[in-house]
């Protein structure tokens, strides 16, 4: 079966075809995630913009051979209310736009507890909760016109087949709209009313019907080509691991977030402060879960470019003895309150000292949210920081455990092609690649060296945050 993937980032977006008997990605098309920061009435994403790329890649794909079905996977921080006629009412929010923090204590007295939802108290947009409660307020008649609010893939979904439908992997990621333990709304939606907003939910893979007219006549798809529900992205990482892993174990996926979800660990008494919460899995189960915003912290430190790892870097950049303190994104993370700066003479760093540092850095954040959720067993690692040498060594030394790789460039497509596979095809065997995983070496040497590095660096993290 070849599934095709629309995968939409906070940063990059893509349209991955997916072989779902091989678990590999034969083509992948990609784009900057197009927004507008400058038209009223907010910054927000540009729609039309994305649409038409993944119209145009839809059609590139279908000329090289037939795609048998379609699907979304995306981040959590978006929700697009819309009309009858499934057009948005008001514009995407950036969720990193300040206004919704302008009635935040109005929000706050009626948001659901942290115990109910999972989800942490977030600056900007991240609650989608806090998006439809300040949209409410102060676009009332756009507000007024919605006759349903989705979930970012479940609004791709609507628009692919017409069915409208949410699913919990996205209704249950930092919205306050889902109770985890219950799988129904939380107090908030009755609270303000929303419940005539929420569609039901339905499984993510599950098929929701058939490309529409429309679709079929921009890309060249035929109308028999169906269109399975959506998921949030992290949560399509996990997939495979549910399949193929024993728990306990971490899923580590890695993008402009790099989120921590810790399977076989019980929910406990993580800590909204310091940036864990509640994930919901693709089959509806809670997940513990920690974040923070290490692509963007990457991409701010090092520009979009970094230079290439070297191995020799590391002896180099532990001898420098600079480190990086947190946080590069303020108000994210296990320190969210902290303010990042460099310990020692940041001028005499190479850019590839630089670059190894940061790589450094990100990995015992890593290590401290995996810490902070109890998480235990091997780290799998998915996305960017999958090819990162230095970060895959010094979190296999930070953690004590066995860090692994896949072989897929992105867990994400392939996660969500093997739900819409198992919908159709639920006994089928899964492919031998998705137990294909590389686990991580580190030599004595390399290990002494990170191992010295990640006992001063959390003793200035002690003192510093």
């Amino acid at each position: 079966m070849r599934v095709a993937v629309l995968d939409i980032g906070k940063t990059n977006s893509k349209l991955a075809l997916v072989d779902t008997r091989i678990a590999e990605e034969l083509e992948v098309i990609t784009c900057v995630t197009p927004h507008d920061a400058d038209s009223p009435p907010y910054p927000h994403v540009d729609v039309s913009a994305l649409e038409d790329f993944l119209a145009n890649a839809l059609r590139t794909l279908a000329s090289d051979g037939a795609i048998d079905a379609i699907t979304v996977s995306a981040h959590g921080a978006c929700g697009v209310l819309v009309d009858e006629n499934v057009n948005p009412v008001l514009p995407v929010l950036d969720y990193e736009y300040a206004g919704p923090d302008s009635c935040r204590e109005d929000y706050d007295r009626m948001r659901a507890p942290f115990a109910e939802t999972g989800s942490p108290a977030s600056p900007g947009g991240l609650n989608l909760g806090a998006q439809l409660f300040w949209q409410q307020r102060h676009f009332p008649d756009e507000f007024a016109r919605a006759t349903v609010f989705l979930t970012w893939p479940q609004f791709w979904i609507a628009r692919l087949c017409g069915v409208l439908r949410n699913d919990p992997s996205s209704i249950g990621s930092h919205t306050d709209l889902h109770c985890p333990e219950t799988a129904g709304h939380s107090t908030l939606v009755s609270a303000c009313g929303w419940e005539r907003l929420l569609p039901p939910l339905c499984r993510s893979g599950e098929w929701l019907g058939t490309l529409s007219s429309e679709w079929c006549a921009r890309t060249g798809l035929s109308e028999d080509t169906a269109v399975h529900a959506g998921i949030h992205d992290s949560n399509a990482s996990l997939v495979p691991h549910l399949l193929s892993r024993q728990p306990p174990y971490t899923v580590v996926s890695s993008g402009t977030w790099v989120i921590l979800m810790a399977i076989g660990v019980a929910v406990g008494d993580i800590d909204p402060e310091r940036d864990t919460l509640v994930n919901v899995d693709a089959f509806g189960r809670p997940v513990p879960s920690a974040r923070f915003m290490g692509g963007r912290e990457r991409a701010l430190l090092l520009g979009e470019n970094p230079p290439v790892f070297d191995q020799a870097d590391i002896s180099g950049a532990v001898a420098s003895k600079v480190m990086l303190m947190p946080s590069v994104v303020p108000g994210t993370g296990p320190w969210p309150k902290a303010t990042f700066l460099w310990l020692g003479d940041e001028a005499s760093l190479t850019a590839n000292q630089r670059d190894t540092l940061v790589s450094l850095y990100l990995a015992m954040m890593t290590a401290a949210s995996a810490e902070l959720l109890g998480a235990s067993g091997v780290v799998a690692v998915e996305g960017p920081l999958a090819r990162n040498l230095a970060y895959l060594q010094m979190l296999t030394v930070a953690t004590g455990r066995a860090v692994q790789t896949g072989s897929s460039r992105t867990g994400t497509s392939v996660g969500i092609a093997l739900l819409v596979h198992r919908c159709l095809e639920p006994d089928s065997p899964l492919p031998a690649s998705i137990t294909d995983t590389q686990t991580v070496e580190v030599d004595d040497e390399t290990r002494r060296l990170l191992g010295t590095f990640a006992n001063v660096w959390r003793e200035a993290c002690a003192r510093h945050a």
